[in-house]
């Protein structure tokens, strides 16, 4: 069989910058082994797949996949899937408007559609599916140790680091200047050796370079991306993190997130978070996609 596919940079107003991602907006009929090895052929951070709702107010069932495993939840791929649906106009024969619904493992997620004067989509944005979770403290020994850095580079006043999720968990962590966020590399063997067995096994650091506005690199190489460079689900959870520890007690904090510099694919991702008697109520992630390519698969 034929299936068709788009790609599309996300997070980004370019091509070639930003976040790669392909899109297969009809997946029926291919089994999760196959959607796998589609994803390993494409090797980028993440694949999507798209199915018919399992409910009709929903949109789409959507099926995420790194190279290595599929994910329950990921920022770029709803940005993304949601650009590359709004642009066909519909998902499964049925129209889509500017607000989708995607059913997936973490949760049911929504997608803004965001258009310029002339209709063009300019950007769109996603909803967590579920509010933010705090989890156990990461020693700073062993961030450093499969990052790349010293111990020193860890910034531990505001928070040592720490796991996060909003759907996908992350160890966050602060480092001390951009010098420190450039000359991270990260350890596969150390982070075998002291991220294989915990929750947070991918790890965002970032650096404040303003007053809502941090650069940052992710790390997830036991999910075979050794860099990834923009990462929707952990911004959204940094998001939620910081807003809940240096945001207002009531209003929004919104978060201007950099990363994908030292990689050479920039990338800009806008966080957003609701507070209320200081706790985070919801976050959106969202940004700018650009198409690439499209073709068919022969299966």
């Amino acid at each position: 069989m034929r299936y068709a596919f788009y790609t599309v940079d996300v997070f980004t107003d370019r091509q070639f910058g930003g976040n790669q991602l392909a899109v297969l907006p009809d997946a029926r009929g291919l089994s999760a082994e196959q959607m796998q090895a589609i994803a390993r052929e494409f090797n980028f951070a993440e694949s999507t797949f798209v199915l018919p709702p399992d409910s009709p107010e929903n949109d789409a069932h959507v099926r995420i996949f790194t190279p290595a495993r599929e994910v329950p939840f990921a920022g770029h791929p709803n940005v993304g899937t949601a650009f590359v649906l709004a642009s066909l106009g519909q998902s499964h024969g049925r129209p889509v408007g500017d607000v989708l619904r995607f059913e997936e493992e973490a949760g049911l997620v929504p997608v803004s559609v965001y258009r310029d004067a002339d209709g063009a989509i300019a950007s769109t944005e996603f909803t967590a599916p579920v509010g933010l979770s705090v989890g156990e403290e990461v020693p700073p020994t062993e961030v450093a140790a499969a990052c790349g850095v010293t111990v020193q580079d860890i910034v531990c006043e505001r928070h040592p680091p720490k796991t996060a999720s909003v759907g996908l968990p992350f160890t966050l962590a602060e480092l001390s200047s951009t010098a420190a966020l450039t000359g991270a590399r990260p350890d596969s063997g150390a982070f075998e050796k002291h991220f294989s067995s915990r929750e947070g096994d991918a790890v965002f650091l970032y650096t404040w370079t303003g007053d809502n506005a941090v650069s940052a690199r992710m790390f997830a190489p036991m999910h075979g991306v050794t860099e990834d460079p923009a990462t929707g689900s952990a911004s959204a959870a940094a998001t939620a993190f910081l807003a809940q520890l240096v945001g207002p007690a009531d209003g929004e904090f919104r978060l201007s997130i950099t990363q994908g510099v030292d990689m050479g694919r920039p990338s800009l991702i806008l966080g957003n978070a609701s507070v209320a008697g200081g706790k985070v109520e919801s976050v959106r992630v969202g940004g700018p996609s650009v198409p690439v390519m499209d073709g068919f698969l022969t299966i």
